[in-house]
């Protein structure tokens, strides 16, 4: 057994002793309610507004973070939703119960106070407890972090334990609390900026008979009365797509999607993307909805459009740069593909042996143009660290956009880039039924021929195109790499409540 364990072990053998005699004197130490008046934000605003704290009582509760006790006079530091106060309570504030309970408490527990405001002689905000009660008895001690004038000590620091215990990350952590609420505000404001601008927010299944809509391995599970497999969705794209044929001009979700794939700093199985999709518009419409959400955001979070990102200043203001595809590959790698464009069938292996020229290892693609998109993710993507659109993709890694009218060989279709990061992907969307047969059918021969992930015939949403789409322009965003960007973060489990991980083996 570590330290740490036998610590843990010892404190937990001390709370039980301790819930035991809160119960000897007639204690309940989870009652069921608590009539607060105040959070502690109010009173640190209202109470201590004036040159002199206000002498109306007052009624709140939090958690204990700190503990002093000088003689018979206890210091307790709580917090709770909207801030941190000093509590003062001594054998004279409360009455004789009261007062044996503070001897009782432990760092964690939650407590009610009622009082007034004073300040000390060093000029703290502090509350006079005229009477306390425990509200939950902390069983399981948590981090006890130090600080004093503005530096942290003994910081709960432990990656793995934050990302497996966010409960404690978040009680001793402010700055992830706050990283988390700029989340909820960046969602909200991406609702905002789409109903003002007309879209129908809609929600489409997650659990799917084809896992459609992106080249991406799903989860399986089973439904039991059906009896039928059903996929974990990739993506609701096609089913979007069904809506703006049923007359929805202007729909977008906020969805939850699921990839059988990698976990990384960029990746979780389980991710939040927004999709969106607008009749009579095209691709470059999208860019604009793009630019002036980052822009939005930024405003909201910074109150300008620069800001820091790890050593890197980010500008979003836009209009942001538009690069070629195949001309980003060439100014990064110095690769020219352009004279492979009059082949009709261009040799997968002259593609390798310049990858392989140039460093990257492009063992697993199968065909010409999936070597080309290895040698963009490897040599590209890392150096586009300030706000830029990468435009007009192959045709061919992108069945499910439209063709670019005067450059067959490319969709149009971009992708937005910041830090380095792909920030998501959208198209002006294939509405002609008979070419995204095609197209299906290409990624059927693909997958016949090794390729790992293609997607699948959804011969349904053929049907639905045949009906008729209008021209409609497509957008997809990583919800969680943008929340990345604007909270500083390096890992995407920085920004996700409960990330996935690895069960311990010995938890």
């Amino acid at each position: 057994m570590s330290d740490v364990q036998q610590e843990e072990k010892e404190s937990g053998i001390s709370r039980r002793d301790k819930l035991s005699s809160l119960i000897d004197l007639g204690i309940n130490p989870w009652p069921a309610r608590f009539d607060r008046s105040q959070t502690i934000g109010q009173i640190l605003t209202d109470w201590f507004a004036g040159a002199e704290p206000s002498a109306d009582a007052l009624r709140t509760a939090g958690r204990i973070l700190g503990r002093r006790t000088m003689g018979a006079a206890v210091f307790l530091e709580i917090s709770d939703d909207s801030g941190k106060i000093q509590v003062y309570a001594n054998n004279k504030t409360l009455n004789e119960q009261e007062y044996a309970v503070l001897g009782l408490l432990d760092i964690g527990d939650i407590i009610g106070i009622a009082g007034e405001a004073f300040l000390t002689k060093t000029g703290e905000k502090t509350i006079r407890a005229r009477s306390l009660s425990l509200l939950s008895k902390g069983l399981s001690p948590i981090p006890v972090v130090k600080e004093k004038e503005g530096q942290v000590f003994d910081a709960f620091a432990d990656i793995e334990t934050r990302y497996r215990k966010r409960y404690l990350d978040l009680i001793v952590n402010p700055s992830v609390k706050q990283d988390f609420r700029a989340r909820s505000l960046i969602v909200r404001e991406i609702r905002n900026y789409f109903h003002e601008q007309g879209f129908m927010e809609v929600e489409t299944p997650m659990m799917q008979a084809i896992a459609s809509g992106a080249a991406a391995r799903p989860f399986k599970t089973h439904h039991n009365t059906l009896d039928i497999d059903l996929f974990l969705r990739i993506a609701p794209e096609l089913y979007l797509k069904r809506l703006v044929v049923g007359g929805y001009e202007r729909v977008f979700e906020l969805n939850r999607n699921f990839r059988n794939e990698g976990i990384s700093p960029r990746h979780n199985p389980e991710f939040t993307m927004l999709e969106a999709y607008q009749a009579y518009a095209d691709f470059e419409t999208m860019m604009v909805h793009v630019e002036n959400i980052f822009a939005r955001i930024a405003d909201m979070i910074f109150g300008c459009r620069q800001f820091m990102y790890g050593d890197h200043a980010i500008s979003v203001e836009g209009p942001w740069p538009r690069v070629r595809y195949l001309d980003s590959i060439r100014d990064k790698s110095g690769i020219d593909f352009t004279p492979f464009l009059s082949e009709e069938n261009p040799s997968v292996d002259t593609a390798k042996d310049l990858a392989k020229k140039a460093g990257v290892d492009v063992s697993k693609a199968n065909t010409f143009w999936e070597v080309v998109d290895e040698i963009f993710s490897q040599k590209v993507e890392p150096t586009l660290i300030e706000p830029v659109f990468i435009t007009h993709f192959p045709k061919a890694i992108s069945p499910l956009a439209k063709t670019d009218e005067k450059e067959p060989l490319f969709a149009e279709r971009f992708e937005p880039y910041v830090t380095g990061r792909e920030m998501g992907n959208a198209f002006s969307e294939l509405n002609d039924p008979d070419e995204q047969l095609r197209r299906f059918e290409e990624q059927l021969a693909q997958e016949k021929a090794g390729a790992a992930e293609t997607i699948p015939l959804d011969a349904d949403f053929i049907e639905a195109l045949r009906v008729g789409m209008p021209p409609t322009g497509g957008l997809g965003l990583g919800i969680d790499r943008m929340v990345m960007l604007f909270t500083n973060s390096p890992s995407i489990k920085d920004v996700i409540l409960f990330p996935l991980l690895r069960p311990q083996e010995n938890p």
